[in-house]
This record gives structure tokens, C-alpha cells and sequence, in this order.
């Protein structure tokens, strides 16, 4: 089921705050610009940094950091289905 449209810091948000949606297991979908594909990564790796323009931070396997900014989130999961995508992509 998907959401209705929203923006994804208020979904960001909701994952982070909002006890209702404790113990429910979410990923997010982000567009790797180099490869051209969709990058899964569980929402617990993923904390947001409100910076200019905002964007979340991840630590990848080789213990760099990498930003995204919150336009390449393309699709969140919740519990393995499709929660939220973005319009016209």
C-alpha cells in the first residue's frame, strides 16, 4: 500500500519518531548516480543530516561516508513492500 504523497523528511521523520511505526522493518531506495541503479540500504544505516540542501548519511563498507541528498531517495520499504515512491519516478 502506498502512502499518500508526502515528503520524504516527513517520512524520515515519522520512521525516526513516531512509536506506531517502532519494530516495523524499513529500507530506502536512493539513486546511485554513477551505476544508474536503485541502491537498497536498511533505514537504521541511514541518519539524516539537515544540512544545505538536507540529506541523509550512510557508512559503506569501506568505512567512508557518503551523502545523498534527499532528491535521489527514489523508494521506502516498510516490511518488504513499497510504502512510498517518489511522484514521476
Amino acid at each position: 500500500m502506498l502512502a499518500p504523497v508526502i515528503p520524504i523528511q516527513d517520512v524520515l521523520h515519522r520512521i525516526q519518531w513516531d512509536p506506531a511505526w517502532r519494530g516495523r522493518c524499513f529500507e530506502l531506495g536512493y539513486l546511485d548516480r554513477l551505476a544508474g541503479t536503485i541502491v537498497r540500504v536498511p533505514a537504521g544505516d541511514l541518519h539524516l543530516d539537515a544540512g544545505r540542501p538536507p540529506a541523509l548519511t550512510l557508512h559503506d563498507a569501506a568505512g567512508s561516508t557518503v551523502r545523498i541528498p534527499l532528491h535521489r531517495v527514489r523508494v521506502v520499504w516498510r516490511d518488504g513492500e513499497v510504502f512510498w515512491k517518489r511522484a514521476g519516478g
